[in-house]
């Protein structure tokens, strides 16, 4: 095995950094998501290391860590995007309807695509379709930057919603008990407590950036906010509510009337504590997602493309899922299909909820390339409408993931 000293591992890795910016940069004139550059690099990278025998060995485990803080990285950095109000409730109702119908249509045919092929039991064919079905926010949300106003407002709310139900729902069919009134009554109590310790803890970790006099204190609330996640799974609590929540909050802080709270906690201090987190949480999540998605291209072996079965029942999954967004988009959304239709791609949630699955419910036909050619694959058609799209951004500046997204909401 090829060892590195320290000077080569930190070369090595802050040159993987620079080499993501590059890529954020270059995605803007060539409309490829910088992500899946990323996993293409991830993949060149194999491919040499297979060609001169190095033997470069990750734990799955470190990128199943990788992908966690990421998703709850992701999920902060949604809600500190999502804006609400009276003249938001259209989009948002419509972003909602149109993640919640596509997930369940896409969740129910892949179901049947997997059982009519795998011949395996439809429970478990289930659990894999779920994260098969959840667009990928990591993916849409720093890709969309060409759009108009009103595409991209529709895509961020649309890909926050996708990813807040899949997990919910994810979480809920990988319990022991389901399918049960009674764990069906747990799970709503479950939504409801969460929904409750949203407001509670929100307020707590706000107070905590509002008042507290130390400098060091944007770390602290992430790191509590992973033990938040991490406790919440423990409890079987739908933890990812706290989250988003806790981002809701700080975005829409104008909503808040009570004259008692805006008295400690002033419109203005606020404003620059959202602006100084955004810009925290927009480069955590940058750095975790370059690492997370060039170590799963480096885990991904090209050998699946020349198995047949892969390629059929991967192309059936993503003919279904392209096939469910432009029926919806166009007899319910009555919206303009190109190039929102072209967004089906999967990504980092549905990698991470993959890895959780358990060991009982696991289909022992299912090829793990298959879930490398649909992220690929789905990546690749994502792309084709950004590069046919034809409005052009006014002027070249930094990717969503580094500045302040103003243009976006």
């Amino acid at each position: 095995m090829w060892k590195l000293n320290t000077d080569e591992i930190l070369i090595a890795t802050c040159s993987l950094v620079v080499l993501s910016y590059l890529f954020s940069i270059i995605s803007r004139y060539i409309r490829v998501p910088s992500v899946l550059l990323l996993l293409f690099a991830g993949i060149g990278f194999r491919v040499l290391a297979d060609l001169y025998s190095v033997n470069i060995y990750f734990s799955q485990q470190l990128i199943e860590i990788l992908g966690v803080v990421g998703l709850i990285m992701i999920v902060l950095e949604a809600g500190l995007d999502l804006k609400l109000g009276r003249d938001k409730l259209k989009v948002i109702r419509n972003s909602f309807f149109s993640a919640l119908v596509i997930f369940a249509l896409s969740t129910a045919l892949l179901t049947y695509i997997l059982n009519f092929w795998l011949n395996e039991p439809v429970d478990k064919c289930l659990v894999y379709a779920i994260p098969l079905s959840i667009m990928s926010s990591s993916i849409v949300i720093p890709s969309i930057h060409p759009l108009s106003d009103r595409k991209r407002e529709f895509l961020v709310y649309e890909a926050s919603f996708s990813d807040i139900i899949g997990i919910i729902v994810f979480n809920y069919f990988i319990a022991d008990d389901r399918l049960t009134w009674g764990s069906l009554g747990t799970f709503g109590l479950n939504i409801g407590v969460s929904i409750v310790l949203a407001v509670l803890l929100s307020f707590l970790l706000f107070t905590i950036l509002a008042k507290t006099r130390l400098n060091i204190k944007f770390f602290l609330i992430f790191s509590l906010l992973i033990l938040i996640y991490a406790a919440g799974k423990i409890f079987h609590l739908p933890s990812l509510i706290i989250i988003i929540g806790f981002g809701l909050l700080i975005n829409n802080w104008d909503l808040i009337r009570w004259p008692k709270i805006l008295r400690y906690f002033p419109h203005e201090q606020v404003q620059s504590i959202y602006h100084l987190l955004h810009s925290v949480t927009a480069e955590t999540s940058f750095l975790i997602r370059t690492f997370f998605f060039l170590l799963f291209g480096f885990s991904i072996s090209l050998q699946f493309l020349s198995e047949n079965e892969i390629i059929l029942v991967g192309s059936l999954i993503v003919a279904a899922l392209f096939i469910v967004r432009i029926l919806y988009l166009r007899f319910f959304v009555r919206t303009n299909l190109f190039p929102e239709s072209f967004f089906i791609p999967r990504g980092l949630i549905t990698i991470v909820l993959f890895y959780k699955i358990p060991d009982h419910l696991k289909l022992g036909n299912f090829n793990d390339g298959i879930l490398f050619y649909i992220i690929l694959t789905t990546s690749i058609i994502m792309t084709i409408g950004m590069i046919f799209y034809k409005k052009k951004p006014d002027q070249l500046v930094e990717e969503g993931q580094f500045s302040e997204r103003p243009d976006i909401l």
